[in-house]
């Protein structure tokens, strides 16, 4: 159950189309439920808007498979997991429908179509960046923000940023992901008005360190506005932007 459905039942209820037992029933029903390895939270969305989200490395394939059943038996949709290798995929695919994206390691489960509001970028310093910018488009996307994707954009070649100012000025929210000195970011925010998300890869020579450079070059940017992620982590920025560029229209 989503914000919408209580939302709904509530209208029932004063409408007197619902008995108040019945909207009890569904507000009482259990927050999480206990499978034995996994402690389920049915109740995510109703608190913060999104489902919760299964972090797929460490997990077996029988383990994702049925946290996965239970979503969906509990109506979940657009179940985002994340750091799922193919194999993995491939048997979560034979109990439940599934998008899989090998790129950035992501599965959608009973992936439901929604209209897509806002506008986020997902920027990239290189093309080996790609990986940790697909987890973060496909994760803001499957949470319901437009996506615009501008990769290879680096610093190396300034004059490809430059060729898509109006789509960075046009954002509500910048994901900024790079490796090796990681200065995309602080470029990018010194030339838009929104809020920027810096992702440091581990992409790079030995002196990068596994991207800890990158880290530290975009703690210390000089441009205003820009926040940091960890390591490698587009899942987090990727939910963060969606979360901003939503805002609005959750508020209103």
């Amino acid at each position: 159950m989503d914000r919408n459905d209580m939302l709904a039942a509530l209208k029932a209820v004063q409408a007197g189309d619902m008995t108040p037992e019945a909207a009890l029933g569904l507000l009482v029903q259990a927050p999480f439920e206990d499978i034995g390895y996994a402690k389920i939270d049915h109740h995510r969305q109703l608190r913060n808007g999104n489902s919760e989200v299964i972090y797929g490395a460490g997990k077996t394939a029988q383990q994702i498979a049925g946290i996965v059943a239970r979503m969906i038996d509990a109506g979940s949709e657009n179940i985002l997991i994340t750091r799922m290798d193919g194999e993995k995929a491939d048997f979560v695919a034979k109990s439940a429908p599934l998008f899989y994206d090998p790129l950035s390691r992501v599965g959608i489960a009973n992936r439901v179509e929604k209209p897509l509001v806002g506008s986020v970028v997902v920027a990239s310093g290189g093309t080996s960046d790609l990986p940790v910018c697909e987890e973060a488009a496909l994760t803001a996307e499957t949470m319901g923000s437009r996506v615009t994707r501008l990769y290879d954009v680096g610093v190396a070649g300034l004059h490809r940023l430059l060729s898509h100012l109006e789509d960075l000025q046009s954002a509500r929210v910048v994901v900024a992901v790079a490796g090796m000195e990681g200065a995309l970011a602080s470029v990018i925010g010194g030339l838009v008005d929104c809020p920027v998300i810096a992702v440091p890869t581990s992409v790079g020579y030995g002196a990068n360190f596994g991207g800890l450079s990158a880290l530290l070059s975009m703690l210390n940017a000089c441009a205003s506005g820009i926040s940091v992620v960890n390591i490698d982590n587009g899942f987090g920025a990727g939910y963060l932007a969606n979360r901003i560029n939503r805002m609005e229209g959750i508020r209103q």
